[in-house]
C-alpha cells in the first residue's frame, strides 16, 4: 500500500477490505516475481549443467511425485479457506482435523508412489531412488494447512516471508553446488530440504501470530464434513495434475529422458505465467465468497471483470512468447535444447484456458458444484492421455504440447457448455476470451 500513488491511496483510504486485498496481491506478486527471476536463473543454469538427459530425469521424478501429490492434498485448500471465512468459530476444529487428514493422506500417497515407480521402472534403480526421496515432501506439505489460515485472513505476506527466505537461501546453495559439480541426487535432496525448512518457518510464524495450537482440535464429524465437500476437489486435483504432468511421464516412458528434458525446458517458460491467475484468484476468493452472499449481480460482475483481466494477460503472453520462442530457448538453454522452441510455440497457448480455468474453479467452489468440476477435469485428463498416446510416438514433444492445449480447451472451457448449471460460466469465459481484452482496452 505504501508504494501506491497518493491519489489511489486517498480513494481507498476508507475501504479496509480493499486495502487488505491490494496489499495481499502485492505481496504475492512480489514473492512470485522473486521466484520467477531467481527460479528461472537457477533452473536454466541447472538445465545447462545437467544436460537434457539428466534434466529430463529430474523433471520426470518431479512430475511423478506431483501426480500423486494431489492425493495427499485431499482437495482441502479451498474448502478449508471457505470454512475459515464463513465459520471462524470452529476454526480450531477445522485446522486440527485438516492436519490429521493431510498427514494420513501423505503417508498413503508415499506408499503408492514407491509401489508404482517400482512397477514402472523395475530395473531403473536411480529413478526409483530419486522418486522415493522426493515423495518425502508430501509429508512435509502437511504444514500447508497453516498457509490456508493466513490466506483466509488475507495475510499472505507472513507466508511469503518464510517461503522467500528459504527459497533464496537454497538458491545460493544450489549455485555453490553447481560450481562444485554436485551430482543430480544432491539437488533432489535440496527439494526435500526446502519443504522441511518452510514447514518449520510456517509453524514458527503461526505461533507468533496466533499464539499457540491449543485451540486446534480433531473431530470425526468435522472430518466427515470436510471430506464430503472436498472429495470432488481432490479427484479434480488428480485430474488437473494428470493433464498437467502426464505428458512428461508419458514422454519418458514412450521415448526417453532426453525428450523429457527438452520438453521440460519449454514447459518451464510456458508455465512461468501461471502464477498470475493463481495470485489474483487466491487474493480475491474470500471477498468473492462474501459478495455472493450479499449481492448476486455484483458477484457476477466481479467474476466477469476478473476473467476479462485474466484473458487479456493470457492473450498478450501467448502472442509475445510465440513470436520470441526460438530466441528465448537458445538464449537461456543453448543449442542442446533448440527443439524446445517449437514446443514452446504450441504449449504457451494453453495459458488462455489455464488462466480462465483457475478463476472458473473458484466459481465452482462458490456455487458448490465441485462434482461437475470433477467431471470436466476428468474428461480433460482422459482426452490428454488418449491424444498423447496418438501424437507422442509420431510427433514427440510437439505432439505432447498440442495434446495439452486441446485438453485444456476442452476441460477448462468447452465442457462448461454441456450443463445448464455451468452454462453461465461458459458465457462468462466466452465474453472474456472474445470481448474482455477489447473492453478493458476501450475502458482505458
Amino acid at each position: 500500500m505504501k508504494i501506491l500513488p497518493h491519489f489511489i491511496r486517498r480513494k481507498i483510504s476508507q475501504r479496509p477490505n480493499l486495502q487488505n486485498i491490494i496489499d495481499n496481491i502485492g505481496w504475492l506478486f512480489f514473492e512470485r516475481f522473486l521466484r520467477l527471476c531467481i527460479g528461472l536463473f537457477i533452473g536454466v543454469w541447472l538445465a545447462r549443467y545437467l544436460g537434457p538427459e539428466q534434466f529430463g530425469l529430474f523433471n520426470y521424478a518431479s512430475a511423478f511425485v506431483a501426480l500423486f501429490a494431489t492425493i495427499s492434498s485431499l482437495g482441502l485448500k479451498d474448502i478449508v479457506v471457505r470454512d475459515l471465512v464463513k465459520n471462524p468459530d470452529v476454526a480450531g476444529a477445522t485446522l486440527g482435523t485438516a492436519v490429521v487428514l493431510r498427514l494420513i493422506a501423505g503417508l498413503v500417497a508415499l506408499i503408492l508412489i514407491v509401489l508404482t515407480i517400482s512397477w514402472l521402472r523395475a530395473e531403473d534403480e536411480l529413478s526409483k531412488y530419486l522418486v522415493a526421496i522426493l515423495s518425502l515432501t508430501l509429508l512435509l506439505k502437511t504444514s500447508d494447512i497453516i498457509k490456508y489460515w493466513f490466506e483466509s485472513q488475507v495475510q499472505s505476506r507472513y507466508v511469503i516471508w518464510v517461503e522467500s527466505s528459504v527459497f533464496i537461501t537454497l538458491a545460493i546453495i544450489k549455485i555453490f553446488l553447481i560450481l562444485n559439480h554436485a551430482q543430480l541426487v544432491v539437488f533432489i535432496w535440496l527439494v526435500v530440504a526446502e519443504a522441511f525448512f518452510v514447514a518449520l518457518g510456517l509453524i514458527a510464524i503461526y505461533l507468533k501470530k496466533a499464539g499457540s495450537f491449543n485451540n486446534w482440535a480433531i473431530g470425526v464429524h468435522r472430518a466427515g464434513e470436510l471430506l464430503k465437500d472436498a472429495w470432488p476437489l481432490a479427484l479434480s486435483g488428480i485430474a488437473i495434475m494428470v493433464y498437467m504432468r502426464i505428458d512428461q511421464i508419458m514422454l519418458g516412458e514412450i521415448l526417453d529422458n532426453e525428450a523429457v528434458g527438452i520438453y521440460s525446458a519449454a514447459v518451464k517458460i510456458s508455465e512461468l505465467w501461471y502464477m498470475i491467475p493463481i495470485i489474483i484468484a487466491s487474493s480475491l476468493f474470500p471477498t468473492i465468497i462474501k459478495t455472493k452472499l450479499s449481492n448476486e449481480q455484483h458477484y457476477l460482475e466481479r467474476m466477469q471483470s476478473l476473467m476479462n483481466l485474466l484473458a487479456l494477460f493470457a492473450l498478450v503472453t501467448a502472442i509475445t512468447v510465440t513470436l520470441a520462442a526460438n530466441w528465448i530457448i537458445l538464449l537461456l538453454f543453448a543449442q542442446d535444447f533448440a527443439p524446445a522452441g517449437n514446443i514452446l510455440k504450441i504449449h504457451v497457448w494453453a495459458c488462455i484456458f489455464v488462466f480462465l480455468g483457475v478463476a472458473g474453479s473458484r466459481w465452482y467452489v462458490v456455487e458448490n458444484l465441485q462434482k461437475l468440476n470433477l467431471y470436466r477435469l476428468t474428461g480433460g485428463a482422459i482426452i490428454n492421455v488418449c491424444l498423447n498416446l496418438v501424437l507422442i510416438p509420431q510427433y514427440g514433444g510437439t505432439g505432447a504440447a498440442a495434446s495439452t492445449v486441446l485438453s485444456y480447451a476442452f476441460a477448462a472451457y468447452l465442457l462448461d457448455f454441456t450443463s445448464q448449471r455451468t452454462r453461465n460460466l461458459f458465457w462468462l469465459k466466452t465474453r472474456a476470451i472474445f470481448l474482455g481484452p477489447l473492453k478493458l482496452m476501450l475502458d482505458k
